[in-house]
């Protein structure tokens, strides 16, 4: 795999900050149907914890959360790119977003271990195509 870049959506949900809480909801979207592509969780305080859900299907997502009760905000957009860790990965992403004039206001990543990374993109809705563009999705 040298490098895939695709647009993903993705969905907010604050849960209580208790153990168990976020096997739970990631348990029920499981026997639900929905696959993850990755999550993020972030404090919101003390007490809550936000998860950002990355559905490889939306539609489905946003279905399961209907019959499930659940409340979800979203969906909203974002950018994930794979591909093989090299010295510098990330800064060939990045230095594409900037020729472009594209604000990066958050990202995660991760590598595998084994020679491949994974990258999630924020960027601001209104320069979401702008940075689609540029990283040519």
């Amino acid at each position: 795999m040298a490098q895939t870049i695709r647009r993903v959506a993705y969905f907010y949900a604050t849960i209580e900050d208790q153990p168990g809480e976020a096997y739970e909801l990631l348990t029920q979207l499981a026997s639900l149907g929905v696959n993850l592509l990755a999550l993020t969780a972030v404090p919101l305080g003390p007490e809550r914890t936000q998860l950002a859900l990355f559905p490889e299907d939306a539609g489905k997502m946003a279905e399961a959360a209907r019959h499930a009760g659940l409340s979800l905000d979203g969906p909203h957009r974002a950018l994930l790119v794979q591909g093989d860790d090299e010295l510098g990965a990330l800064a060939k992403v990045h230095a594409r977003l900037a020729g472009a004039q594209v604000h990066v206001y958050a990202s995660s990543g991760v590598t595998d271990g084994r020679g491949s990374y994974g990258y999630i993109i924020y960027v601001r809705p209104d320069e979401y195509e702008q940075a689609a563009k540029a990283m040519e999705v």
